[in-house]
């Protein structure tokens, strides 16, 4: 009777919490959590991350002195390519001209493991190595360009809805807006502009993926970017240099499923004053009232 009991409740349970995959650029992805693969102590430790964090895209920095460690190992001896969908970023590179290179030189490497991934890109064309902002003019050539080369472009931005805006127009198959610095574990800084974003990428396109990408320093902050609506997180730092990256993964993977299932349920508006739970007159049969 209690193993009947318990599966009725797992069912009752994966009934309320339903919801649809990822898609992004064709591809489906079951997992909304997006993880990078530096900066971790050891290959090994990287490997139980990504599996603890439930992600099934990884991105990979292309460029050969961040494929290859100290020790002479080879980042994508590491990472099964049947397991997860592989996407190469342009991490490093300060122009247009760079980032393109660096792009094609990582969907030939793809294309050689016949991954999902070969064909995309998380571009990054950084300002400035004191910042790591974007550089937005470098940003809008590079994912023109590279649209036109048949990429599936995701590309890192600032929150800046314009600059959101002129990406997709361009075909950016994900625009994905900081929430903070790149390693700053600042959280989300500017919730405002990135419902702005959303408002201007999804207005008339309500399925557009919109993943906040950088900034993210611990599970809170993960939430409340799902809790504003985005399809997904990206990070990389907030898991690598955590005291524990393994229970940071675990974290992060329950925080990356609560907050979009907080957003899906819709939460209570905010009021200067209290209102009973516990009303005097009985509440059961009545019809809920918004708000």
């Amino acid at each position: 009777m209690a193993g009947v009991q318990d599966s009725m409740r797992t069912d009752a349970v994966a009934e309320a919490c339903a919801d649809g995959p990822l898609v992004v650029g064709g591809v489906t992805l079951a997992s909304r959590l997006v993880v990078g693969t530096g900066k971790y102590a050891t290959y090994a430790e990287m490997a139980r991350c990504l599996e603890i964090s439930g992600a099934d895209c990884v991105t990979v920095a292309v460029r050969r002195e961040r494929l290859v460690n100290a020790a002479g190992e080879n980042i994508l001896d590491h990472l099964d390519a049947a397991r997860y969908t592989l996407l190469p970023n342009t991490a490093g590179c300060y122009t247009a001209d760079d980032a393109v290179r660096v792009a094609r030189l990582g969907r030939e490497l793809l294309r050689d493991l016949g991954n999902p991934g070969a064909e995309w890109v998380k571009l990054e064309v950084l300002g400035d190595q004191k910042t790591l902002l974007p550089d937005p003019v470098g940003t809008l050539a590079a994912t023109e360009r590279l649209v036109n080369d048949g990429f599936t472009v995701l590309v890192y931005t600032s929150d800046d809805p314009v600059v959101a805006k002129r990406l997709k127009a361009l075909g950016a198959a994900s625009v994905m807006p900081a929430g903070s610095p790149i390693g700053s574990g600042q959280g989300i800084l500017n919730a405002n502009n990135l419902r702005i974003c959303m408002e201007y990428l999804k207005g008339d396109d309500p399925d557009y993926p919109v993943i906040v990408d950088a900034g993210v320093g611990t599970a809170s902050d993960v939430a409340a970017a799902m809790e504003l609506g985005v399809d997904g997180v990206l990070l990389n730092t907030a898991i690598a240099h955590a005291a524990d990256p393994l229970r940071m993964a675990a974290a992060m993977r329950a925080a990356c499923i609560a907050g979009r299932q907080a957003f899906l349920a819709g939460r209570i508006p905010r009021r200067l004053y209290a209102t009973a739970s516990s009303p005097d007159e009985g509440t059961i049969g009545r019809t809920r009232r918004p708000g």
